[in-house]
């Protein structure tokens, strides 16, 4: 199939490329793809899955989070910039750490970032989806974590319950009938499993709050991002669960947590 931007003979044809297709950020996106193309058609290949709407992420095969390059596959959910927040609130919360899992894990880009700050740990990822484990075991190798595929909980060993210090999950909560809103980049390249959070978005949320006590240590803490508008429910199932609770926000990054801390 022949390409479909013009040809690209220099950098500022590829920053015209990308400018042409909309990106507003069409300088430093031609920066990161030339430096990862290895030959001219990689490099045509990529403008092109650029210009058609592929995530920058996923063109270039990383995202940075939080100072790591994290590696990012097709078809696997690409770290958001605020949920670097969900990991500051962690570590101001639980610096001593021993016991970390990041559940719906995604690309693994919590836990490595957690285990990157905290040093030595006792790091466990889990996702219900293949591609996702297979990339967070590349993310996660270096700090000899451990990844595992399943739903929730069941994916994890026993031997973890009432151990966990941190427990991050990055659960999907937008709302079903919203998920055709969000953007294309998401809608069409992210796995719909890791945005659809069911009816008012906070399915998978309600049913990590419910069994997290089990497994989190005493003074342990969940930790999940959501949305302004489903804060408010979002906290009042973490306190049903029988968690202390409270909800953090960076206005800078347009992020909300809830916490909530065994006691």
């Amino acid at each position: 199939m022949p390409s479909l931007s013009p040809r690209l003979t220099s950098p500022d044809s590829v920053v015209a490329a990308l400018r042409s297709a909309g990106c507003v950020f069409a300088e430093d996106e031609a920066r990161l793809i030339l430096a990862a193309a290895r030959t001219p058609d990689e490099l045509a290949d990529m403008v092109d899955r650029r210009v058609v709407g592929h995530p920058l992420e996923l063109v270039v095969g990383w995202a940075e989070f939080r100072g790591l390059r994290v590696t990012v596959s097709p078809g696997v959910f690409v770290p958001r910039r605020r949920t670097e927040f969900l990991v500051d609130q962690a570590l101001a919360l639980a610096p001593g750490a021993s016991v970390v899992v990041d559940l719906c894990c995604g690309s693994g880009a919590v836990g490595a970032a957690l285990a990157a700050a905290l040093g030595p740990v006792e790091l466990h990822s889990a996702d219900i989806d293949p591609a996702a484990v297979d990339c967070a075991r590349r993310n996660t190798a270096d700090a000899g974590g451990q990844v595992h595929t399943g739903d929730l909980f069941e994916a994890l060993p026993a031997g973890l319950r009432g151990r966990v210090d941190i427990l991050a999950a990055n659960v999907p909560y937008v709302p079903t009938e919203e998920v055709a809103l969000l953007p294309t980049e998401a809608r069409d390249h992210e796995p719909l499993v890791a945005l659809d959070g069911g009816t008012d978005g906070l399915d998978v949320l309600r049913r990590v709050a419910a069994e997290a006590p089990q497994w989190l240590a005493p003074g342990g803490r969940l930790l999940v991002e959501t949305s302004e508008r489903q804060a408010p429910a979002a906290v009042d199932a973490f306190t049903r669960s029988g968690l202390t609770s409270r909800l953090a926000v960076s206005e800078e990054l347009y992020a909300h947590v809830v916490i909530g801390t065994r006691d």
